[in-house]
């Protein structure tokens, strides 16, 4: 019997990939995000699999969501905690505060009501528990200048994974995070021309494929549950962020 996983903003970029991966690696996926053609041709490209729309920063939906799994599947045994955004840099006193609100509201709110339901859902089914693995960022460990939202935000997934780890051993749930570093997709492809260093100076960076993610949550996922990788880091092995550069 197939495990069964869900993927937040499974319509692109680093979802896209996993939710690939976890299909070939046997899970039967579910990607939901906001956008049901990109929905449709991610299933497409598993070959398998089924796509739920849901707005991750509306309780009722992502209620409903949850909900929907539970019927159709009877169980959920991964959650990749996947969906995120960004608005574009700026010294924290050029940000307008509604753009604060925009990458909190889906970075974190979203987040939390995704990692809600799934804890319910698998605290309450037989046999009891699963796993919810994160999607952090190294930006919680070393920010970028100009990126307030996004790095705040970030720190509060690992605040987040911290406390559903010790939330959910009483109910058999794992939880970790991977904390990834220019993976290309569409929010990297500025990485080519350049991004702001530390000293200020902008600068292009190395980016690495999205499949070395997508192998890296196959793993984290395929641990019984007895076994957790809490947190992990996987990076472009030359991009600036160990030591000074």
């Amino acid at each position: 019997m197939s495990r069964i996983a869900l993927v937040t903003g499974g319509g692109s970029g680093i979802g896209r990939a996993c939710a690939e991966a976890l299909a070939q690696a046997g899970f039967h996926v579910i990607v939901t995000g906001r956008k049901l053609d990109t929905l449709r041709e991610t299933v497409m490209r598993m070959g398998s699999g089924s796509s739920i729309v849901c707005d991750l920063t509306d309780a009722d939906q992502v209620e409903t969501l949850f909900e929907q799994v539970k019927s159709d599947h009877g169980r959920l045994d991964l959650l990749f905690n996947n969906a995120g955004n960004n608005v574009p840099a700026a010294p924290i006193g050029d940000i307008p505060p509604e753009d604060f609100l925009t990458v909190m509201n889906v970075n974190v709110y979203g987040a939390f009501l995704a990692a809600r339901g799934a804890f319910n859902l698998m605290r309450a089914q037989s046999p009891q528990g699963g796993r919810i693995i994160n999607n952090g960022s190294i930006s919680a460990a070393v920010p970028r200048p100009g990126s307030t939202p996004y790095t705040a935000s970030k720190h509060a997934m690992t605040g987040m994974t911290r406390t559903i780890s010790l939330d959910g051993r009483p109910f058999n749930i794992a939880c970790g995070q991977i904390d990834i570093g220019n993976a290309a997709s569409d929010m990297t492809t500025q990485m080519q021309s350049g991004v702001p260093q530390a000293d200020l100076s902008i600068k292009p960076e190395p980016v690495m494929d999205v499949d070395h993610v997508a192998s890296t949550v196959v793993h984290m996922a395929q641990l019984p549950l007895s076994a957790n990788v809490q947190f992990v880091t996987v990076m472009a092995s030359a991009m600036p962020f160990i030591g000074r550069g």
